[in-house]
C-alpha cells in the first residue's frame, strides 16, 4: 500500500527532466551576444587604443609578408598583359601624361602620401561625434576591408608599374624628388614593396566616400564624397602605384568588409539608428534618434 505507482500515458516515453541551468546559460549567451550587436556609444579611449593597435598589427604582417620580387615582378606582368587583352592598358600613358605637368604630380606625390590617412580618420572623428550609433558598424566595415587586404597581399604578390622591368613607368616620387610613397627612395626598407594588390587607397577612399554620401546631409560634402574615390583612383595610376585592376581588388575588399559589417549587426551601417541612448543603454527608435 505504501508503494508509489508511476503510469505513463500509453505512445508516450516519459517526460525527461528539462536541464534549467543550460537553458539558463543558453538565454545568458544569447543576451551577451545581442549586447555585442547592438549599436552602442562608442568609448573614445577604446576607439583610440583600437585603432591604434589595429593599424600597428596591420602594418606588421603586411611587411612581414615576404618580399617576393621574382613572383611579383612576374605577376605584375601578367596582369599587365591581362589589362592588354583587355584593352584597358593605359596607365604607362596617363602615368607619362600627368608627370609632364610637373605642378600637378608633385600634388599627386603629396595626395598620395597624406590624404589616404588624412581623410579616413577625419571620417572616423566625425562619425564618432554624429553618428554614434552607426559608428561601429560602420569602422567594423573598414576594418574587414583591411583584413581582407592582408590576404591579396598574402597570396598575391604584386609589383606597382612603376617597379616593374623594362622602363614602361616613372617613379614620379624618385623623378620629382618629393615624399609621396612608402616603398620609394629612403622609405623604401620601412614599408613592403610588392604589395599592391589590392590597393587599399581605393578599399578606404571608396568607403569614405560612401560614408559621406550616405550621411552627410549637405549636397556639396555629398558630392566631394563621390569624387574622392574618382580622384584617387586618377593618382594611383597617375603615380604608377597601381594597376587598374588593383583598384578593382580593392572594391572587392570593401564588398567583403561592408558584408561583414551586415552579418554582424543585421543590416548595412548607414541604415542603423543614428544615436544610441548610452554605452551599454537602448537604441533609440529612427524616429527619436
Amino acid at each position: 500500500m505504501g508503494d508509489r505507482t508511476v503510469s505513463t500515458v500509453e505512445g508516450r516515453a516519459p517526460a525527461e527532466p528539462q536541464d534549467v541551468t543550460d537553458r539558463a546559460q543558453d538565454r545568458t549567451g544569447q543576451s551577451l551576444l545581442r549586447r555585442m550587436r547592438a549599436p552602442r556609444r562608442p568609448r573614445f579611449w577604446f576607439e583610440i587604443l583600437l585603432i591604434g593597435v589595429s593599424y600597428w598589427t596591420y602594418s606588421l604582417i603586411r611587411n612581414a609578408v615576404p618580399e617576393q620580387r621574382t613572383k611579383a615582378l612576374a605577376n605584375a606582368d601578367g596582369l599587365w598583359r591581362l589589362e592588354h587583352h583587355l584593352g584597358m592598358a593605359v596607365e604607362d600613358s596617363v602615368n607619362h601624361a600627368v608627370n609632364s605637368v610637373a605642378w600637378l604630380i608633385v600634388g599627386m606625390n603629396y595626395y598620395y602620401a597624406t590624404l589616404h590617412f588624412v581623410v579616413t580618420i577625419g571620417i572616423l572623428v566625425w562619425l564618432y561625434h554624429s553618428h554614434p550609433g552607426r559608428y561601429a558598424a560602420t569602422r567594423l566595415a573598414l576594418f574587414a576591408t583591411t583584413a581582407a587586404a592582408l590576404l591579396g597581399y598574402y597570396f598575391f604578390p604584386l609589383a606597382p608599374p612603376r617597379l616593374m622591368n623594362g622602363g614602361r613607368f616613372v617613379d614620379t616620387v624618385v623623378v620629382h624628388h618629393t615624399w609621396g610613397s612608402m616603398a620609394s627612395g629612403d622609405l623604401k626598407h620601412m614599408s613592403n614593396q610588392y604589395a599592391a594588390m589590392p590597393s587599399m587607397h581605393i578599399g578606404w577612399s571608396l568607403w569614405c566616400g560612401l560614408t559621406l554620401f550616405a550621411l552627410a546631409g549637405v549636397d556639396w560634402v555629398r558630392i566631394l564624397g563621390l569624387l574622392y574615390p574618382v580622384v584617387t583612383l586618377t593618382v594611383i595610376v597617375a603615380t604608377a602605384n597601381h594597376f587598374w585592376l588593383d583598384a578593382v581588388g580593392g572594391t572587392l575588399c570593401l564588398s567583403a568588409g561592408f558584408a561583414t559589417a551586415w552579418l554582424w549587426y543585421g543590416a548595412l551601417p548607414f541604415s542603423l539608428p543614428r544615436r544610441v541612448a548610452g554605452a551599454g543603454g537602448p537604441v533609440l527608435r529612427p524616429a527619436e534618434a
